[in-house]
């Protein structure tokens, strides 16, 4: 009975030192994330709202922010006027109003020319012919090729270099792909007019959907918006002082917040300025009855082994900056488990044409459930003119976020795929 006692203890022992260890765990997470929001708080007053959603996963929230401070502020060939105004580009696409009035302001505030802000037209002409780019990225990545690439760096007066083009795209993609968070989580606060639907555009089908079940896009359902408690302002106003000690610790490296989405009072400035060719959006990549279109097979061209090297070896370091913030997204711990997170990943993916051969799609329909796969289209393919809401089985903030972060990521990478391809494709002849 001694024996016995001893080994029934010994298990329950165990169990508690995981179940303190994993309280620990939480505890030291909602700690680094209220930190993490206190430093932004200290370093220029409030506190943004993509902040306070991605900060649900402060790991991911510190990668985020430091990959986009280097695109933003950080060396490269673009002037800092240029860069918030091809962001200005790419938001309008999408009709982000948050995004474009954001980067606006930051426009202005780094010197850039007010006329600028009257519209594309009012842009110098090296900032109008990203124009097709930044329209064919943002939605049918898969027309991009090496004709475009060529057009750009053709000699003359206007012309780009290789490595502006390169950081242009990088920049084009993230703005692209961090609007469909923006829509996707409900942060902005003020979205234009939706846009009508084009009449040529087919009914919702997707290659790896057997049931067919992607519909057209949805009708608009009631914002919404989600905060973890851990980034309420009034949780975090208490710790202050102890964010502000800790980034004037001797050795602290403080987080570039500084160039992160700040919410400030400006003059909205209207989306459709910057677009041109307003019906032009995403249509499907494929169809039942047509294959008008090479499919992008991973195992041809991939982000590790030839997109990640290309982009860093043509702007230095950003390839590892990317590189660090699809690990990070993979790694967030998910409740049902890599595979979903897989399906999801994969099914964004085959939406714009980019196929893995080692991978079974029929996981897709077996993994997501049809209204998870209809807001995943939504907020992937349609952020500006698409609203469904999550699946009620998703109920915590971060499950959430989650997917909203494995969208933007998925949507990010395969644009820099298609981009990728077609720059190497122009230096190859």
């Amino acid at each position: 009975m001694i024996i016995c006692t001893k080994k029934m203890e010994y298990p329950l022992g165990t169990q508690c030192q995981r179940a303190q260890s994993q309280v620990m765990k939480v505890s030291s997470e909602k700690e680094r994330a209220s930190l993490l929001c206190m430093k932004a708080l200290v370093s220029r007053g409030r506190l943004d709202t993509v902040s306070q959603q991605m900060a649900v996963h402060p790991q991911y929230l510190e990668s985020f922010l430091h990959s986009q401070h280097y695109i933003l502020h950080m060396d490269g060939p673009l002037p800092l006027p240029y860069r918030h105004y091809i962001a200005i580009m790419a938001a309008a696409r999408h009709r982000c109003s948050y995004l474009v009035s954001l980067h606006s302001a930051q426009f202005l505030r780094v010197g850039g020319d007010p006329v600028w802000l009257q519209g594309l037209e009012a842009a110098p002409p090296r900032l109008r012919h990203l124009d097709h780019i930044n329209k064919v990225l943002a939605h049918r990545p898969w027309l991009s090729g090496r004709a475009h690439i060529q057009a750009l760096l053709k000699p003359g007066e206007q012309c780009w270099s290789l490595a502006e083009l390169v950081q242009a795209v990088v920049l084009l993609a993230h703005c692209h792909a961090l609007c469909s968070f923006v829509f996707g989580s409900g942060t902005d606060p003020d979205p234009s007019p939706a846009p009508r639907v084009p009449h040529g555009t087919p009914p919702g089908y997707c290659t790896c959907d057997a049931a067919n079940g992607n519909a057209t896009p949805l009708e608009r359902a009631p914002r919404r918006r989600s905060l973890d408690s851990s980034c309420e302002v009034a949780c975090l106003r208490e710790k202050i002082q102890r964010a502000q000690e800790e980034t004037d610790r001797p050795g602290s490296q403080a987080l570039p917040y500084a160039d992160a989405e700040e919410e400030e009072e400006v003059t909205c400035t209207e989306p459709s300025l910057f677009v041109t060719d307003p019906e032009f959006g995403y249509q499907e990549f494929a169809r039942r009855d047509e294959d008008h279109f090479q499919v992008f097979r991973v195992q041809d061209y991939s982000w590790e082994d030839h997109g990640f090297s290309l982009v860093n070896r043509l702007y230095s370091d950003i390839g590892h900056l990317l590189d660090e913030r699809f690990r990070c997204v993979a790694a967030l711990p998910f409740p049902r488990g890599p595979d979903l997170r897989r399906a999801v990943w994969n099914y964004i993916h085959c939406m714009f044409g980019i196929r893995y051969d080692d991978y079974d799609y029929g996981e897709v329909n077996q993994l997501l459930e049809r209204e998870l796969k209809l807001y995943i289209k939504a907020v992937a393919c349609f952020p500006d003119i698409t609203r469904s809401p999550l699946p009620s089985a998703l109920l915590t903030a971060s499950d959430k976020i989650h997917i909203n972060l494995l969208i933007m990521e998925a949507r990010l990478q395969a644009e820099l795929l298609y981009a990728l391809r077609a720059i190497t494709q122009h230096m190859i002849g």
